[in-house]
């Protein structure tokens, strides 16, 4: 272990800001390596799988894919089975998912595969994760209580101002800070205090809303699947979609989505109609007859975001930031929790190899986790196409509508034509790679050739079973 840094104590300490899902598992990371683990939360967390105010965003559709449930796993064993456990699927892709594309409808596979997603609310996937993170003995949490600056220099942060009931509670010392806070993250304004500026922000918005409700789940529902009717891309027209996710307690959590000019209402009853009028209205059909258990809940809180901390010129040691306070992400992608996890495993690696207190770890770990933060938005970099009211922070090129997607090159049809006639589509190179790519267990670059093998409407087939679901 490395030896104490001048003027260091013999206690090793660390400041997680941030008690939602990116902070636990931050704290998870770093306990290992530390005598006392704070982790300072502005809100009241509540005692159960239960809804909290800084997570607005919980109430319409999550997914959590493979690669990020096991990085979480890594961090924090025993929590997949206290998901499943407490009603949480492990649905598989792509044989546990309906999905109606632009070109017809989404093959489903009828052998396993080895990737799937975590299907469940939001509330009971944070609380078991939360749980189990806090049994550490060496981690506390100081919640209602709110980190206000960053003690230090532009040389060393060491330690956190924290205010709590309005009143500045105290200086938190710290040997590393890890911010975790979320899209609400101040550290652009604490790092300027501290003399480092000129750090790079980036924001694409599509001016997608979503409206989100619960229904139960009719009887014999059991295995229900994930059922998604994405978008039909029209040029210059609002693009509108509709996921339906099975979560805990025998309910449907529904989602719908549009951008600018075709945004679903927060009025409950233009919720069915919307959903029937998509591209195929499977969704609306199969809603139409199940109990709403909520009201219509809205969101346009979906922009890209992210700012480039890696590079910054100058970097303090102490300081680590994570998760949405790195990136945040259009909810349609289901990239952030996998993200957050890739970055706290990244940071638990880092430690492995040199100590908390190692000279240079903050700058180290900040460059990782720039690699996963860029593999979530790397592939979305420069939009397909123009949306009405599109804005964004940077040029990207108009694409017309009619090459929103690729075609696959004589080589690529060659590689990824099915071993014989009749093959299941999980067979083929180009389903392997993207449904590997989509569970966040490879990377973004074998996305084309999958883009290539999904192109065409002849990699489609009607045999959805989609007619079965329907209510007659």
């Amino acid at each position: 272990m490395t030896e104490p840094a001048e003027g260091f104590t013999g206690m090793r300490r660390a400041v997680v800001i941030g008690g939602g899902l990116a902070g636990m598992l931050a704290a998870a990371a770093v306990v290992p390596f530390a005598d006392e683990v704070t982790i300072v939360e502005r809100d009241v967390l509540p005692q159960g799988p239960e809804p909290r105010r800084g997570l607005p965003q919980a109430k319409h559709a999550h997914v959590l894919w493979s690669g990020g449930a096991k990085a979480i796993e890594r961090l924090v064993p025993g929590v997949t089975d206290r998901w499943i456990e407490a009603g949480a699927q492990k649905i598989p892709l792509m044989s546990g998912m309906v999905a109606h594309t632009p070109h017809g409808w989404y093959r489903r596979w009828k052998k396993p595969t080895p990737h799937y997603l975590i299907a469940c609310s939001r509330d009971l996937l944070d609380w078991h994760v939360r749980d189990l993170v806090l049994q550490e003995p060496r981690i506390r949490l100081l919640d209602g209580a709110e980190a206000v600056a960053l003690v230090g220099d532009a040389r060393r942060v060491t330690g956190a101002s924290v205010l709590a009931q309005g009143v500045l509670e105290r200086e938190l010392a710290a040997d590393l800070v890890i911010d975790a806070s979320g899209c609400g993250s101040r550290s652009l304004r604490w790092l300027s205090s501290l003399g480092i500026s000129g750090i790079h922000e980036r924001t694409v918005d599509s001016g997608l809303a979503y409206a989100s409700r619960i229904y139960q789940a009719p009887t014999r529902s059991d295995n229900f699947p994930v059922v998604n009717v994405q978008a039909a891309p029209r040029d210059s027209q609002p693009e509108q979609a509709a996921v339906l996710i099975p979560i805990e307690n025998g309910r449907w959590l529904v989602s719908l989505s549009g951008t600018r000019g075709g945004e679903p209402t927060a009025d409950d009853k233009d919720f069915v109609p919307f959903a029937l009028q998509l591209s195929h209205p499977l969704v609306g059909m199969l809603i139409a007859r199940a109990t709403p258990l909520t009201d219509v809940s809205t969101s346009r809180s979906t922009a890209n975001g992210r700012r480039y901390f890696e590079q910054a010129q100058s970097w303090p040691e102490g300081l680590v930031i994570l998760g949405d306070a790195v990136a945040t992400y259009n909810p349609a992608y289901g990239q952030g929790m996998s993200v957050a996890a890739f970055g706290a495993h990244l940071l638990s690696s880092e430690l492995k190899q040199v100590g908390l207190r190692e000279p240079g770890l903050a700058r180290r770990v900040q460059h990782a986790v720039a690699r996963p933060t860029e593999e979530g938005v790397g592939g979305r970099r420069r939009p397909r196409r123009l949306l009405p009211g599109h804005s964004r922070a940077g040029a990207f090129r108009r694409q017309p509508a009619h090459q929103s997607f690729p075609r696959p090159s004589d080589q690529d049809r060659r590689r990824l034509r099915p071993r014989r006639n009749g093959a299941d589509p999980g067979d083929d190179h180009g389903g392997q790679c993207h449904a590997a790519v989509v569970a966040r267990r490879a990377p973004r670059r074998r996305m084309r050739a999958a883009e290539a093998a999904f192109a065409g409407p002849s990699a489609y087939t009607a045999g959805t079973g989609a007619a079965e679901l329907c209510p007659r």
